[in-house]
């Protein structure tokens, strides 16, 4: 197993929404940039950060992921829950992340791995990817990158209603080794 301790250092947050992950961070240490395509998500998030005491260690910036991405190195790059609605190429977005990681940086991508009663999205058509197809998608040279951990972990989760749902989470886990 990898030791998932990190020093803290220079994090992205990739679609930030409101912030709870790059405040989680920044109260550890970590000096974050958190990007989201919603202008509202990055004011609410920088008056978070600033009403939490963490206004010097988050930097919240919009930026459409489809367009452009944050200039930077980064020890930790991470992408939860990156899905939405607008045009994205995630493979594009995950492999430029890889790619702005620093040498032993490492890229976490959590996504969905099941649909929970209460999710707006019931079609049950729907097919998640495994994190091994996504670090597939991402089309990394091994060698520089490897990866060290590509999980489905189930769990009980509780929704806005307060009812409960046993839900799946793929993680994917990369370190750039060179």
């Amino acid at each position: 197993m990898t030791d998932l301790s990190l020093a803290p250092g220079d994090a992205l947050d990739l679609g930030c929404g409101e912030g709870g992950d790059g405040l989680w961070l920044a109260g550890r240490g970590w000096h974050v940039t958190a990007v989201d395509i919603s202008a509202v998500a990055v004011e609410r998030l920088t008056a978070l950060a600033r009403s939490h005491g963490l206004g010097d260690r988050v930097v919240a910036v919009r930026h459409d992921l489809h367009i452009s991405f944050p200039s930077g190195v980064f020890d930790l790059i991470c992408a939860h829950y990156l899905h939405t609605p607008f045009g994205l190429d995630r493979s594009t977005v995950l492999r430029s992340a890889a790619h702005a990681l620093r040498p032993g940086g490492r890229l976490l991508v959590v996504d969905h791995g099941s649909t929970a009663p209460w999710s707006w999205n019931q079609d049950a058509g729907i097919r998640y990817p495994s994190p091994r197809e996504v670090a597939a998608g991402i089309d990394l040279t091994p060698g520089t990158w490897t990866v060290e951990r590509s999980d489905a972990l189930r769990g009980i989760a509780t929704g806005p209603d307060g009812r409960t749902a046993e839900v799946t989470d793929h993680v994917l886990l990369i370190r750039r080794t060179a």
